[in-house]
């Protein structure tokens, strides 16, 4: 390099025309390989932008297609018994649909999974993709298989032993006559609201927190993993009634239609909608008023599920307690509202105040001209009677002035305060700044002085000198 700068630098010297020549044929190699590596980043960014495109819809078609194949149990298991008749292929056409919809469901979440994949690979340029197969991967994409493929096939074991026959459609808790296989069918069926954990992959997803960079950058920079925890956080912070209302009427629901699922089996009330319904609010509001229970093992486990899935944390109830704080941040003044509501208590507070000093005054004056004038006792003590009443009330409401002017000072902001302090503190570094060029000034100019008293006392020293011979 250093000889090609000196040849250039020659030939510059013989031919002014050379000059940009000699310094761009320097760095071309470096400028191709910065070009080259900047392509290279935009098209991985072009491949991310795709592939994350391409797992939201995968999401949303696997959310899609997994509330198809409940939607269609819960079709087959309330209309198989006022629907379906002896010899019928009704069961078999809807058994048939839900295994279908559990197919693709399948294929999508492997499909999902492959695309997760292949942005591993982008984000870790290009590495090989067993390294993003880790045994933790592996495990999750098993047990999401295994997850999504419960779903009822009984009604096939039933339908190919009597194809023929003139028996009863499977799944009728009614008509069924083979107990073991009904009890595998009301499990599968249940568990296959299992399929509902891909709600928080799409909310996650398709939340504007994920796809937005200024989000993503900022929260880089403060450590923070985007899950699905911090956009609930997100959506309790921003929409919390409705967050909270959605959760709770959709768990009401369907642990009320799977607990009548279990107890349509017997004779009891819990095997009604109304009844399940009531039994699964007294259960989540932990009230448990004893009028009604689950019978079966499947509807004492849809309750216990309740009890647990709601009582978090170590006091009280999750629910419970996130409705009360919903409820309270709602009822609760902002701090504009509270600064305008206070000053106004105040203004008529000082208000009342000054009435009842008045009305002290006035007692005063009427006991102090009854008492000049000799008039009847009872006037007499009627006015101090009136004036021991104002001087209570005035000193009641000098005790509620107080009282306010206590609480609007503990409502002073922490950031309003490090603002006032951090401006005090700008202002003594500013002062202390000013103070120390003040005292460089006073030192350069008493340098000055002391140079000036030492040349005045070298100048008298040599006029002394000078004239002292003269004398003598």
């Amino acid at each position: 390099m250093e000889m090609t700068n000196r040849d250039s630098k020659v030939e510059c010297v013989k031919c002014d025309g050379l000059i940009n020549s000699a310094k761009v044929s320097v760095p071309l190699s470096l400028i191709g390989k910065r070009a080259t590596m900047e392509g290279d980043d935009l098209y991985r960014l072009r491949d991310r932008k795709v592939l994350l495109e391409d797992k939201k819809r995968l999401c949303a078609l696997a959310l899609g297609t997994a509330l198809l194949g409940i939607l269609l149990m819960i079709i087959h298991a309330e209309i198989c018994p006022f629907v379906y008749k002896p010899g019928t292929n009704i069961a078999l056409i809807v058994n048939c649909s839900i295994t279908l919809s559990t197919g693709c469901l399948i294929v999508l979440i492997i499909a999902f999974h492959y695309k997760d994949i292949r942005l591993f690979i982008n984000d870790h340029n290009q590495v090989d993709w067993r390294i993003a197969l880790t045994s933790h991967r592996i495990l999750v994409i098993t047990l999401e298989l295994l997850v999504c493929s419960i779903h009822p096939i009984g009604t096939y074991w039933k339908m190919g032993l009597h194809v023929n026959s003139s028996s009863s459609a499977p799944l009728c808790a009614s008509n069924h006559h083979n107990g073991a296989l009904m009890n595998l069918e009301l499990l599968l069926s249940v568990l296959m609201f299992l399929r509902l954990y891909l709600v928080h992959r799409a909310i996650l997803l398709h939340s504007k927190v994920l796809l937005s960079a200024s989000y993503r950058s900022i929260g880089s920079l403060n450590n923070i993993n985007f899950t699905f925890r911090f956009v609930l956080k997100l959506l309790m912070n921003k929409h919390p009634a409705r967050t909270l209302l959605a959760f709770i009427l959709f768990f009401w629901l369907t642990a009320s239609w799977m607990l009548t699922l279990c107890e349509r089996q017997t004779k009891a009330s819990t095997g009604h909608i109304d009844t399940s319904l009531w039994l699964i609010a007294i259960t989540f509001l932990t009230v448990g008023y004893g009028d009604v229970a689950p019978t079966t093992s499947c509807g004492k486990v849809v309750c216990l599920f309740t009890g647990v899935m709601l009582e978090r944390g170590k006091q009280g109830v999750g629910c419970t307690a996130m409705l009360v704080a919903v409820v309270t941040k709602k009822l609760v003044l902002n701090k504009g509202e509270k600064h305008v509501h206070f000053f106004m208590m105040d203004i008529q507070i000082s208000k009342r105040i000054r009435h009842a000093a008045a009305n002290v005054l006035r007692e005063c004056w009427l006991l102090h001209r009854t008492s000049l004038t000799n008039g009847n006792r009872g006037e007499h003590r009627r006015h101090q009677r009136c004036l021991l009443e104002a001087i209570r009330v005035f000193r009641h409401l000098r005790f509620k002035h107080r009282q306010l002017r206590d609480y609007v000072s503990e409502m002073v902001d922490l950031p309003k305060m490090q603002m006032i302090m951090c401006d005090l503190s700008a202002n003594w570094n500013n002062s202390y700044r000013e103070l120390e060029q003040r005292i460089l000034s006073m030192e350069q100019k008493l340098d000055e002085l002391s140079r000036c008293f030492q040349q005045t006392s070298e100048l008298l020293s040599q006029v002394l000198h000078h004239h002292t011979p003269e004398i003598r």
